[in-house]
């Protein structure tokens, strides 16, 4: 079984910078990429950005230049560098994991981040 865990959300004030990581923990998985979604109150969870196992990345038009993914095989964990924060990017955040061998990403269970106007 494979356990995502994200850390780091929070409250900011608009233009600060957060930094959210996940930790993959567990047996017998292969990263094929890793992704970074959002899901704001009322609203449908959306795609932020993405990492491929080679390090190939594609980002949401609305973080393009502001927010950067990152991934550490080694550590298995996958980071997102948010700066220049809105209050719209106010979000629960969720790490996901697509594997070669799964038609489905595994999920964490989210953190939140709260950006005040």
């Amino acid at each position: 079984q494979v356990v995502l865990v994200e850390s780091g959300g929070g409250s900011v004030q608009a233009g600060g910078s957060l930094t959210l990581s996940c930790a993959i923990s567990g047996r017998g998985f292969t990263i094929e990429s890793m992704a970074w979604y959002r899901q704001p109150p009322g609203h449908h969870r959306d795609l932020v950005a993405s990492i491929s196992f080679g390090g190939n990345t594609t980002y949401a038009d609305s973080v393009k230049g502001r927010f950067t993914i990152s991934i550490n095989l080694p550590k298995n964990s996958v980071e997102l560098q948010m700066s220049s924060l809105k209050p719209e990017d106010t979000a629960v955040y969720y790490c996901a994991l697509n594997q070669p061998s799964t038609s489905n990403p595994s999920w964490g269970r989210g953190t939140q981040v709260t950006v005040a106007s």
